[in-house]
């Protein structure tokens, strides 16, 4: 390595991502985002495959990428809206009253990002066809922001086609001496997550 490219690859910024410098935003869930205190990049994984030999087995990279869970943890309002916003999409979808509650789950507004036609299509799974975005409100778009030291926003993860599948209960308690507001917890399943520039259109892996 020259001088040269030694000065090229200094990095340009020097500060640190702080963990209290996020938000998280639902597009299904807007009485959940205000509420959130912690959320997560969730891992990310390759398989290993081995190629036998008489004397090593060779490790190679495999063939599917593991996504871990996206889980939060959030406030309750005193009235449970943002408990039961999510209750309810977790109930409308595995265990509806009836047909027409599934039938209203399935049937609500996509909540996607504005690139809509452009979902399913990423570096990472190439083109997909667009059934899972006629599935209605089976689904929803996410957004982690992560912010400067200064609250700007400096970068969006973006989960695509994410639903919960499990939903912590709440535990009152007559015996609390200290004032504690009940916390709950989810767990997200998601199609795949990405980088974007804040506003950008295209994520950060497809930008040219």
């Amino acid at each position: 390595m020259t001088i040269t490219n030694s000065y090229t690859r200094q990095p340009t910024k020097f500060d640190y991502a702080e963990p209290t410098k996020f938000k998280f935003t639902i597009i299904k869930l807007p009485k959940v985002e205000f509420f959130v205190t912690t959320a997560n990049l969730p891992g990310i994984s390759l398989g290993v495959a081995e190629q036998i030999t008489p004397l090593k087995d060779i490790p190679l990279p495999g063939d599917r990428l593991q996504y871990d869970t996206l889980n939060i943890q959030f406030l309750v309002d005193e009235n449970l809206e943002n408990y039961r916003e999510i209750h309810g999409w977790l109930t409308g979808v595995g265990f509806p009253k009836n047909y027409e509650q599934f039938q209203n789950v399935q049937g609500a507004a996509t909540d996607r990002f504005p690139t809509t036609e452009n979902v399913g299509t990423s570096k990472e799974l190439g083109a997909v066809k667009k059934s899972i975005q006629d599935e209605g409100g089976l689904y929803s778009d996410a957004t982690l922001f992560v912010l400067t030291s200064k609250n700007n926003s400096n970068l969006e993860v973006r989960f695509r086609d994410l639903y919960p599948i499990s939903l912590s209960g709440l535990d009152f308690n007559q015996q609390a001496t200290d004032v504690n507001y009940l916390t709950a917890s989810v767990t997200f399943e998601y199609k795949i997550y990405e980088f974007a520039n804040v506003g950008g259109s295209a994520t950060i892996e497809t930008t040219s």
